[in-house]
């Protein structure tokens, strides 16, 4: 027999989209149940640096930048590049201000203006920060007994804000400029920052409002009569859970990026790289299809290049890790197996993964596939490659030579054409400028004279392999103004509500600053958990 549990909404998924609908369906009156298929809170959301893009926030005047509605929606658009309509445009930029207004005037989330540019600043509309919102620090005494459920970290280790982590102590590039004894002290204090502050905040917001939440629950299947959806079939701990919602269920459990058969069927290339929990395996997505949902932008992911050390694991699964200094760092590039740069390696990770999917046409295959990030003596001397400090010995696992023709040779690359390259690469650095690709970037090293500007020409050389890489996958059910999902017939399937990296975002293809993620799951999720309330009669 299986246990019955009534509720009035049903949310699937506990990262920033599913807290946020939790909350905004209690408030609204209605009796909510949390499900979460991980022992932990969090999803993707606490694995993340915690950043939300909204344009017009409450925190940018204080910032000293001026928004309207007209320069965020002419900006949303342009990237968007027709793949979303301008109804859920406009929907996340007059809505995502009062979501996060909301959560921060009834919850314990706490955030501040990030000074990071949007990742298109110069395009009309493009501002030159604090669109982006990250938490502050947050005391993870103030759970309780789930200080323990937070999900930890995969990457975001350190208790340091973006704005610090980045900007005051660039610890990305420069490791030994990590404030030691600060960081010691918030730990020992139990502070978080990032992702898990953000996902803290908001499950104390949950907590405070006494919602039952399941822990180790994976929803299998809806249940549904004459086409609505009423509820949701779980499975925690090998027992099966009927959960009844009236109001509906919002599915906010994340994309399919951990799911191999998904990745091969949808996204194009080989498979990308997940930086995100091992757990999102597209069960938000096989559901939709199962009701009959429409797909929209499944081709598609919130992409960043990738590199992994051999042997690290979280949650029992290979740890891939952001390519940064490596890439937008002097004294580095990124070359395919001919030898040839392709890209400004120091753009928007998002822009820079989509020129791995480069078709060749001539050969059928992936022009930018493999590929490596080449780096001199005066990049090792200077910047970490992965967690190799500079300083430090030579790992077995990295690619090494004395020569670059040695080095092309260790890695399969084209010898003669890594050596043109590198040789035009340090004729344009030494006139000062890079007339194939304009790299350029607001990051690198913010103590160099050129941020990102370096010769190759110090032996020994290194190339370190670099993959496409996914945050999250992007596509999925279709959804309307109101976050239900719609039929392959263009009807809303009533009682079904997808938020977050489970249903294919307002975004479109774009990715419009720091934060777009999370920006676009608050928003959704928080309209998703107000109507699906009110579809209860809350």
């Amino acid at each position: 027999m299986s246990e019955r549990i009534d509720a009035d909404v049903a949310v699937v998924g506990s990262g920033a989209a599913g807290l946020a609908a939790a909350i905004a369906a209690h408030d609204a009156g209605a009796r909510v149940r949390l499900i979460e298929r991980a022992g932990v809170i969090g999803g993707t959301t606490a694995v993340s640096g915690g950043v939300a893009w909204i344009p017009m926030n409450h925190h940018m005047a204080a910032a000293g930048i001026d928004d309207s509605r007209d320069e965020a929606l002419r900006y949303c658009t342009r990237l968007a590049l027709g793949k979303s309509s301008p109804e859920m445009l406009e929907t996340f930029v007059d809505t995502g201000r009062e979501a996060l207004a909301y959560l921060e005037e009834r919850t314990p989330l706490r955030m501040v203006s990030l000074m990071m540019p949007d990742y298109h600043a110069s395009l009309p509309g493009g501002k030159p920060g604090a669109r982006s919102v990250e938490p502050a620090l947050f005391d993870t005494n103030e759970l309780g007994g789930w200080r323990e459920r937070l999900r930890k970290p995969s990457l975001f280790v350190v208790p340091l804000t973006l704005q610090e982590l980045i900007f005051d102590y660039a610890v990305q590039i420069r490791p030994s400029a990590l404030p030691v004894e600060l960081v010691g002290q918030r730990m020992r204090d139990g502070l978080v920052a990032g992702g898990g502050a953000m996902v803290g905040q908001l499950l104390k917001g949950v907590l405070d409002r006494e919602i039952p939440i399941m822990l180790g629950a994976r929803a299998m299947r809806l249940a549904m009569r004459d086409g609505a959806v009423t509820g949701i079939e779980a499975e925690q701990d090998g027992s099966p859970v009927d959960i009844a919602a009236r109001g509906g269920v919002v599915l906010a459990s994340g994309g399919f990026e951990w799911n191999e058969e998904y990745q091969a069927r949808f996204l194009p290339g080989p498979r990308a790289l997940p930086i995100s929990p091992p757990g999102n395996e597209g069960d938000a997505l096989r559901m939709a299809m199962d009701a009959g949902a429409e797909l929209s932008n499944m081709y598609d992911v919130w992409g960043t290049p990738a590199a992994c050390m051999p042997g690290e694991t979280y949650d029992n699964a290979p740890l891939s890790r952001l390519v940064i200094a490596e890439r937008m760092c002097p004294h580095s590039i990124i070359v395919n197996a001919r030898g040839r740069r392709f890209a400004n390696e120091a753009a928007a990770y998002n822009d820079l993964n989509k020129a791995f999917y480069e078709v060749d046409p001539n050969t059928a295959g992936y022009r930018n596939q493999p590929a490596w990030s080449i780096l001199d003596g005066q990049f090792r001397a200077a910047y970490p490659i992965l967690l190799v400090l500079p300083g430090s010995p030579d790992p077995d696992w990295l690619l090494r030579g004395d020569t670059l023709e040695e080095l092309a040779e260790k890695a399969g690359i084209d010898p003669a054409g890594l050596r043109a390259t590198v040789d035009r690469w340090n004729e344009h650095v030494r006139a000062g400028g890079d007339p194939d690709f304009g790299r350029d970037s607001q990051m690198g090293d913010v103590y160099a004279p050129d941020r990102t500007l370096g010769t190759i020409e110090q032996p020994p050389f290194y190339a370190l392999p670099v993959h496409a890489g996914t945050l999250g996958t992007k596509g999925g059910p279709r959804t309307d103004v109101r976050a239900r999902v719609m039929s392959a017939r263009g009807e809303a399937i009533a009682g079904l509500y997808a938020a977050g990296n489970a249903s294919a975002p307002a975004s479109g293809a774009g990715y419009f600053g720091a934060g777009c993620t999370i920006g676009v799951a608050l928003t959704f999720g928080y309209i998703a958990g107000r109507d699906a309330a009110a579809r209860a009669g809350a």
